[in-house]
């Protein structure tokens, strides 16, 4: 039976066990031999991330061959329209390549955020606005790209979920494990 671990990282954590230079390592929450992440986020991001000991699973999560969605929260600087989020659901030129079509749409904060550590950016005289964002891939930097692309920089980045796994009511830090 495999070990799966579904992590909620906190901003300032790599997706790798070993910190380096400012930013700490999973070994500083988890201590559990013989797992790996399946797939990464970015130090800068927060949410779902999911370990396992078995690497035919490992590849199908992290791999964009097999579509595995991969929903995120994001936080912008501005009030984008629906219209705005169309070029998001069309696929955007991001230079280097241009992205499969993603599911986009307006939400409301997230219900049961914890507050972020350091705080996001805040300047009274611009709003922010939250969008669900899924994608099927997962290129360098992806999400905060295509948000810059359509006008709407990212402040704060929280993958939501994997597949059929989500944060549920992991607070950040926080892991369980599921036996599949």
């Amino acid at each position: 039976m495999s070990r799966l671990i579904l992590f909620n990282k906190p901003y300032g954590v790599l997706s790798q066990f070993t910190a380096e230079g400012r930013w700490q390592g999973l070994r500083d929450y988890l201590t559990l031999p013989g797992v790996y992440a399946a797939g990464r986020l970015d130090a800068d991001s927060e949410g779902l991330l999911i370990l396992t000991d078995d690497g035919r699973l490992q590849s199908r999560i992290a791999d964009p061959r097999h579509k595995l969605p991969k929903t995120y929260w994001v936080q912008v600087e501005g009030s984008p329209t629906e219209t705005d989020l169309e070029p998001l659901r069309q696929g955007v030129d991001l230079g280097d390549f241009v992205t499969r079509p993603a599911l986009a749409r307006l939400i409301d904060e997230p219900d049961g955020l914890s507050p972020r550590n350091p705080p996001i950016r805040y300047r009274a005289a611009i709003p922010t606005s939250w969008i669900e964002l899924s994608i099927a891939e997962g290129k360098n930097r992806q999400v905060r790209r295509m948000t810059a692309k359509i006008g709407f920089p990212t402040l704060r980045l929280i993958r939501a979920a994997i597949g059929e796994w989500n944060l549920g009511a992991l607070q950040p830090g926080e892991w369980k494990e599921i036996h599949v």
